[in-house]
């Protein structure tokens, strides 16, 4: 069990409640959260997002978010806008409106799990499988084992070509399952088909129990131009799609229909069905307006009139507050405590004490400045094809230590304060093979230095630290270093046994590393030989940047950051 996710709350009588880290997840960077992420079937990356004070004695929804077309899962769950993050991240919002979602209804444990397909494409993906239906059964069923109880509800929601991977999960089977308690089509109902019999099912299950939703929200699409050209042809488009779907139902229900403004709900079985179409006079594209400025998502999970309100579809961002900060590292704080001062505070300190307190400098950007400038190595591979790739990736020229250029110790952690501080920092952990690729570029290669004893007190990480620093007088810091520390890193074999830490390196001046890669220690476990150096998720192949978790998954491009395979576990 991680150390720092140990919650203590109180609930509304007065009753202590303990609760601990869901299986599998660790601490976020933001909001007191904890996360979960894997590659969860062939070509299918899922992160999970819950609550860090998940109670068991309340209700369980699980929202699963589908990404659009051309977007990933971190640019699906959104961040504040800052200097080179892309204009992606700040369009859906999709965490922070779930944050907001929480917020709204108290009473429940909300998890929202979002899934990404290889390729960025779910209709791509799907077409990849002959069996693609119930290949996504099976990731919801896979998603659903995520989350503890017997009575999870499930909430199934998608944006664009998100909406291709919803029909697939109505496609897998002659019913929707009972536990599935509403369905979110964002702009997404394109693969929507009578032949396929997609309106029958979705009756039989609304008419199954009255606590069930199915709310569509598109756009008048039938106009709009780009470059002087329609964007949707003369029979696609959501519009028409929502037209399909409004012939089919009406002939089992009625619609009432309201006007607020530009936006035309049409409701029926008691608001269990809801379309939302907004009629787009200036024919404009509202394509992602619709899920982020208008507050889709928020609309598509709460019902009208729910207490206590959060706005209303069309409005202006009712979720600001809960946008987590663009990734990075922030500024040290002026009057920031040194790192030798800091590390012999840390001694009369419990283990999960001390790695909350390091993680708490780290992330308030008490780093040196020489870890901000990151140094850039190259690496070759050939693909199955024999076509030579290259990779530029970037990594810390030292390990993470706290305190100031002068004044500065490096600082061992858990997996998961490593992963929890690279997520906040826009980074990753690397892989053996990015550790040996460090050896190989480093500048200053220092023989290690191993201790035998209190190898896991912080008096033995300040001893350690002076070696290396005596080691290295005379080096200009800033220099690619290496030789001085294990790396923690990502690795396939941390699907062998839960609750692990993968080390390796410590490369002696042969280039041989005195510690093969073992995941003999649980995850708690942290001594002074222990380090962590951060690489950038942006690579470079064939100038082309990729987020290093496609590139590490990639059947042709993994061997260019990875000696195990295609990695599935890219990160704690």
């Amino acid at each position: 069990m991680p150390l720092v996710l140990l919650t203590v709350v109180t609930l509304a009588l007065g009753e202590p409640v303990t609760t601990h880290p869901l299986p599998g997840f660790r601490a976020s960077a933001w909001f007191a959260e904890q996360v979960r992420e894997e590659w969860v079937a062939e070509g299918v990356r899922a992160v999970a997002n819950a609550p860090a004070t998940f109670d068991p004695k309340k209700p369980t929804r699980l929202i699963i978010y589908a990404t659009p077309n051309g977007n990933s899962i971190e640019q699906t769950l959104g961040c504040a806008t800052g200097p080179g993050v892309d204009w992606r991240f700040d369009i859906q919002h999709v965490a922070a409106q779930v944050r907001k979602l929480r917020e709204v209804v108290p009473g429940e444990n909300i998890i929202l799990a979002c899934v990404e397909a290889d390729g960025l494409s779910w209709p791509a993906w799907k077409r990849h499988y002959k069996d693609a239906p119930d290949r996504v059964r099976k990731v919801v069923a896979r998603l659903r084992q995520w989350v503890p109880g017997v009575r999870v509800r499930v909430s199934l929601a998608g944006h664009s070509g998100g909406g291709s991977f919803l029909f697939g999960f109505i496609d897998g089977a002659d019913q929707l399952p009972d536990w599935v308690e509403r369905i979110v089509l964002l702009d997404a109902n394109y693969a929507y088909s009578d032949a396929n019999e997609h309106g029958d099912k979705l009756l039989v299950w609304l008419k199954g129990d009255t606590a069930r939703r199915l709310v569509v929200i598109a756009y008048d699409d039938r106009n709009v131009e780009l470059g002087g050209k329609k964007v949707v042809g003369p029979d696609g488009g959501t519009f028409r799609a929502t037209e399909r779907m409004r012939t089919r139902f009406t002939k089992d229900v009625t619609f009432a229909e309201t006007k607020a403004g530009d936006i035309t709900t049409s409701t029926a079985l008691a608001g269990q069905l809801a379309l939302m179409v907004h009629a787009n006079p200036k024919n404009k594209i509202l394509h992602t307006a619709l899920v982020g400025e208008m507050n889709g998502l928020l609309r598509g999970l709460t019902d009208p009139g729910a207490k206590p309100a959060w706005g209303e579809f069309g409005a202006p961002r009712a979720y600001g507050a809960w946008v987590q900060p663009a990734p990075g590292i922030p500024q040290r704080p002026a009057g920031a405590v040194g790192g030798a001062e800091f590390f012999k505070s840390l001694d009369k300190l419990t283990p999960a004490e001390r790695e909350a307190a390091v993680a708490r400098e780290v992330l308030r950007g008490n780093v040196p400045e020489f870890l901000r400038t990151f140094q850039k190595i190259t690496t070759k591979s050939r693909d199955a094809g024999g076509k030579e790739r290259t990779a530029v990736f970037e990594v810390m020229p030292d390990y993470l230590a706290v305190g100031s250029d002068t004044d500065f110790v490096r600082a061992p952690m858990t997996p998961q304060t490593a992963a929890r501080i690279a997520d906040a920092f826009g980074c990753a952990l690397p892989t053996r093979k990015a550790v040996d690729e460090v050896y190989r570029a480093a500048v200053v290669k220092l023989e290690p230095k191993p201790l035998t004893e209190d190898r896991e007190r912080p008096s033995t990480f300040l001893k350690h630290n002076a070696l290396i620093e005596d080691q290295r007088r005379g080096q200009k810091v800033g220099e690619l270093v290496a030789g001085i520390k294990k790396d923690v890193v990502v690795s396939n074999r941390l699907t062998e046994k839960p609750g692990r830490v993968a080390i390796y390196g410590w490369h002696k001046l042969d280039g041989k590393a005195i510690q093969p890669l073992t995941i003999v220690h649980g995850e708690t476990y942290v001594d002074y030989s222990h380090g962590v150096r951060l690489m950038k998720r942006t690579v470079l192949v064939d100038d082309q940047p990729r987020d290093v978790r496609h590139v590490l998954y990639s059947s042709a491009l993994h061997e260019l950051l990875s000696d195990e395979g295609p990695v599935t576990r890219p990160t704690y």
